[in-house]
C-alpha cells in the first residue's frame, strides 16, 4: 500500500525532528566539553558546571571531574530545547550566518538576562575579556552547529521531497 502524499511529509517532518533532537544533545555534549577544556586552560574563568551546578550546589564533589562531566550531561539535556526553538523557528532559513547569530543570541540570554539565575557566575562586567570573547565563540560555534544541521537536513527533505515529486510526474 503506497503512502499519500500528506502522511509521507509528516514521516520526513518527524524524521527531521528527531535528528534536530539528536542535533542539539550532541551540540550541547560536544560544546559544553569544549568549555571545560576551555575552562581547564584558562581560556575562560567559567566552566559549564559554574551554570549547571556549582550555582546550586556546594557540595565538594562539583568541583572535580565528576561535576564536568555531570555538567556535560545536563548541558546535552538543556540543549534540546534551544534545537527545538531553532527548528520551530529558523528550520526553513538555509545559512550558516542564522547559526551564528542565534549563537550569539544565546550568549546573550545565558550571561546577561538570565546571570541572576547564576549566583557562582561573576557579572560580565567583572570577567576578563578574554572570557567573554571565548564564549562568544564556543557559543557561535554552538549556534552554527544547531543551525547549520537543523537548516541542512531540512533542506535536504526538501530537495528529496521534490526529486520524488519529479519523479512520479
Amino acid at each position: 500500500m503506497k503512502k499519500d502524499s500528506h502522511s509521507e511529509k509528516q514521516d520526513n517532518l518527524s524524521g527531521i525532528f528527531s535528528k534536530a533532537l539528536l542535533t542539539g544533545f550532541i551540540g550541547g555534549l560536544l560544546w559544553s566539553a569544549f568549555g571545560v577544556i576551555m575552562y581547564y586552560f584558562k581560556f575562560s574563568e567559567v566552566g559549564p558546571k559554574s551554570f549547571l551546578l556549582r550555582s546550586w550546589l556546594t557540595a565538594e564533589w562539583t568541583n572535580g571531574w565528576l561535576g564536568d562531566v555531570l555538567s556535560i550531561l545536563l548541558a546535552g539535556f538543556i540543549s534540546l530545547l534551544p534545537a527545538v526553538i531553532y527548528f520551530a523557528v529558523f528550520k526553513k532559513i538555509n545559512s550558516m550566518l542564522v547559526g551564528i547569530l542565534y549563537g550569539v543570541i544565546l550568549w546573550g540570554l545565558i550571561f546577561y538576562v538570565l546571570h541572576p539565575l547564576f549566583s557562582n557566575v561573576p557579572q560580565l562586567t567583572d570577567l576578563q575579556f578574554k572570557s567573554v570573547v571565548s564564549s562568544i565563540c564556543l557559543f557561535v560555534l554552538y549556534g552554527a552547529f544547531i543551525g547549520y544541521a537543523i537548516s541542512f537536513d531540512y533542506h535536504n527533505m526538501k530537495v528529496r521531497e521534490k526529486h520524488r515529486k519529479q519523479a512520479r510526474s
